[in-house]
């Protein structure tokens, strides 16, 4: 037959799926309480505390949010929403997203903001529920319409549904740039993801193997899992291994998934971190990027090209601040000269 009913080496290959939300999140209960708890007044009609989520990619602040989220609205009837900043990056395509989640119709083209947050505040006052929004990528807003955030603060002058907002951001600086009196009217909570260790990215690799594969060799969970510490510590990457390895073993009829298998897919699983980041970036730290690309070069010099390039240039200090994130990242390296002990940045 072409298609067999089952597979032989698949149980459920959902599980594998970095989308894929599973009921619990292991590695991440204390992060999920502290959110959880922040957003919890909503569901007692009070303000929540809107909360900043940050950290490297790939280590559950995204399934965090979506797992509260999914708990919040499940058992308190609580209105979610969950916004890609990368897909929705401009007031209105955040205004008119809000409003059309909540099932009214939204004209995509020749309706003016004002118009948009009309019909939000009409739909808010109708459905008499708290709200909470969350902005994932949110630097990719802050830095072409930070406007929108002024809008969604202003919201609670016009109703009296509570209104929470968490932002996600692979950046802890993302917000740099933003204008004091929205960073001070937002009065965010802040939430920092460090990245798996060996060990829980251990554990959540074999449990996903578990509920996804009927069987698998020993070795081939461990593999999968020092690839995705080798490449960043993004568990995708980890998830990615073990589905591709098996999808080989169904081709080559395979009684259950082995370490050959990994072996040879891991040259297809490529570090999805760098392009991720690259994409994520602010336009401050790209403009870094361009300038580092074509030599090694001092601070001061960075400092000085990058003044040249821009109209408004940062102050020295928060450029600085630019430059440690992207060593942070490992998208750029901090070293010293010998000689005369100055600060260079490379290219990784």
């Amino acid at each position: 037959m072409l298609f067999e009913e089952e597979s032989k080496i698949f149980k459920n290959e959902d599980m594998l799926s970095p989308e894929y939300l599973p009921e619990v999140l292991p590695h991440r209960e204390n992060q999920i309480k502290q959110l959880a708890d922040n957003l919890l007044p909503a569901s007692k009609g009070r303000k929540p505390i809107n909360t900043f989520i940050h950290g490297p990619p790939g280590i559950g602040k995204t399934a965090s949010a979506r797992y509260v989220f999914r708990e919040l609205e499940n058992y308190s009837g609580i209105k979610t929403i969950y916004i890609n900043c990368w897909d929705h990056n401009t007031s209105l395509a955040i205004l008119s997203k809000i409003v059309s989640d909540f099932g009214m119709f939204v004209q995509r083209r020749g309706w003016a903001k004002d118009e948009v947050i009309s019909r939000l505040t009409e739909v808010l006052e109708k459905s008499k529920k708290s709200l909470l929004i969350c902005l994932d990528e949110v630097d990719q807003l802050i830095y072409k319409d930070q406007k929108v955030l002024y809008d969604l603060l202003r919201l609670n002058q016009y109703v009296k549904n509570p209104i929470g907002m968490i932002f996600i951001s692979n950046n802890p600086h993302a917000f740099a740039g933003l204008e004091n009196r929205i960073i001070s009217s937002l009065g965010m909570d802040e939430i920092e993801f460090k990245s798996y260790t060996l060990q829980e990215m251990k554990n959540i690799l074999q449990e996903r193997s578990s509920y996804g594969f009927r069987s698998v060799e020993e070795g081939v969970v461990a593999l999968a899992c020092a690839h995705a510490l080798n490449k960043g510590g993004d568990v995708r990457i980890g998830l990615e291994s073990l589905l591709k390895a098996g999808r080989l073993a169904e081709r080559d009829a395979s009684d259950k998934v082995k370490v050959e298998h990994v072996k040879k897919v891991l040259k297809d699983v490529k570090e999805t971190k760098p392009q991720i980041l690259k994409e994520n970036i602010t336009d401050v730290e790209k403009l870094i990027l361009e300038i580092v690309d074509k030599n090694k070069i001092t601070f001061d010099d960075l400092y000085e090209e990058y003044s040249k390039s821009v109209e408004k240039p940062l102050t020295k200090r928060m450029f600085r601040e630019y430059v440690n994130h992207l060593n942070e990242i490992n998208l750029v390296k901090i070293g010293q000269r010998k000689s005369d002990r100055s600060r260079f940045i490379s290219k990784v």
